[in-house]
């Protein structure tokens, strides 16, 4: 048997058998000896029809495809590591017109699109140049954290009064600009500057279930560029109005709320969980930075199934969000953005392929620098997954990952290449992060 491979443009590979007609005719009989086992035939127990009888119950189309699986189950993955290939979908077969007659061999073609070559800047240097800002807790931080938790411990009562400043609300509303007038809920203490300049305003004097429309105009710095100084239309249904009483912040409090010694004590707890939370906020930044710089002096041509696949997980995320944030069904949400699926699935193509070539570039570091995921990692991770996500989205998570496969029950070897590989990415980012002063 011969085999060619050609590695063509945009990481795909075409890969052509050769098979001379006496080796493919031993795959062929295996193909038929495995049907005789498996069909029915009348008049005849499994496996004792004869040959003839089952090459017409079953057809030449279906003997020729199970003949070229067999071949392609003892001679593929050998093909694919000799050559050193990294197949990321499954391969597509392709029969092909006899070119000898005389010898009457059988030739097919296999497609398949690889891990793309890549081509890695001084990572170790680009991350050793990125600064990290310097942790600080300030007193005001303390004290507005405190004031949460004065607020989260306050007692409402409900006011047949107009709403004032210093009141708990809740609202509905929505705008026909913004997401196509979707309606959104929210609640919060009038006049402490959560919306908008100018938005809370227009709530003081409002009474329950009171509806009201506004225009207002948007500050010209505001953060969303494409909003920043225009004009939205407002509708706003005042939901409820509550006075709220808040708790002295005392010693005596500070003691009620768990094992606190006194308003010091509960304090000094404040500012650590501050100090670590920014920690890991500055963590988070280095490590995108880290990656960006990356990103931006790496050279790498991107497949397009790998950003196919994570627009589909990028598709599943705002899935998620939408049925937890929003409690609605998507084709609700999808009716509301006048968008289809494929519609708003094509807008993440941007984000898609940075979030790929991330993934690519980690790879690739994990190989040059070794790094290793022992058996006992990625367990304690699986068990993890187990527990704080259903079989389905786990299933989801396995077939996305490994070319689209169907994998029917739960794969956990397909699983745990999906896990190691994520294991890998989280030790190589803490490598780079490590090497940063």
């Amino acid at each position: 048997m011969e085999v060619s491979v050609k590695k063509l443009q945009n990481s795909q590979v075409e890969i052509i058998f050769k098979v001379p007609k006496e080796e493919f005719e031993k795959f062929r009989e295996k193909a038929i000896l495995k049907f005789g086992q498996e069909i029915k035939i009348e008049g005849f127990r499994p496996g004792k029809a004869p040959k003839e009888r089952i090459e017409k119950e079953i057809g030449e189309t279906r003997i020729l495809e199970e003949a070229i699986k067999q071949l392609m189950e003892e001679h593929y993955p050998k093909v694919i590591a000799e050559n050193k290939l990294e197949p990321i979908v499954q391969p597509e077969i392709e029969v092909l017109p006899p070119t000898n007659a005389i010898d009457g061999r059988f030739e097919f073609k296999v497609s398949l699109t690889i891990i793309p070559e890549i081509k890695l800047p001084d990572y170790k240097k680009i991350s050793n140049q990125i600064k990290r800002n310097k942790i600080l807790v300030e007193e005001a931080e303390i004290e507005s954290a405190l004031r949460w938790i004065q607020k989260s411990r306050a007692k409402f009562t409900l006011k047949n009064q107009p709403a004032e400043n210093g009141d708990f609300v809740e609202i509905e509303f929505s705008s026909p600009q913004i997401e196509s007038g979707l309606k959104r809920k929210d609640g919060f203490i009038l006049g402490e500057g959560q919306f908008v300049p100018g938005f809370e305003d227009n709530l003081v004097g409002m009474q329950n279930s009171q509806e009201k429309t506004f225009s207002l105009k948007f500050p010209q710095d505001y953060s969303k560029k494409d909003m920043a100084g225009k004009s939205f239309d407002f509708r706003v249904k005042l939901q409820s109005v509550q006075k709220m009483e808040l708790p002295e912040i005392n010693d005596d409090w500070a003691e009620n709320l768990g094992n606190f010694e006194s308003l010091a004590s509960l304090k000094n707890s404040l500012k650590e969980g501050i100090s670590k939370e920014k920690e890991m906020a500055e963590s988070q930044r280095v490590r995108q930075e880290i990656l960006e710089k990356l990103a931006d002096n790496s050279k790498v041509e991107i497949p397009e199934v790998l950003i196919e696949r994570e627009k589909s997980l990028i598709l599943d995320e705002l899935k998620e969000k939408v049925a937890t944030a929003l409690k609605i069904p998507f084709e609700e949400y999808l009716a509301k953005i006048n968008k289809t699926e494929k519609e708003l699935k094509d807008t993440f193509s941007d984000e898609a392929q940075k979030r790929s070539k991330y993934d690519l570039i980690l790879r690739e570091i994990s190989l040059k620098e070794k790094i290793e995921v022992s058996e006992d990692e990625i367990k304690e991770e699986i068990s993890k997954i187990m527990k704080n996500h259903p079989v389905e989205k786990i299933k989801e998570l396995a077939r996305q990952n490994f070319g689209g496969q169907n994998l029917g029950g739960l794969d956990l070897e397909k699983l745990k290449l999906y896990i190691k590989g994520e294991i890998k990415k989280i030790k190589v980012i803490k490598l780079l992060e490590g090497l940063i002063k």
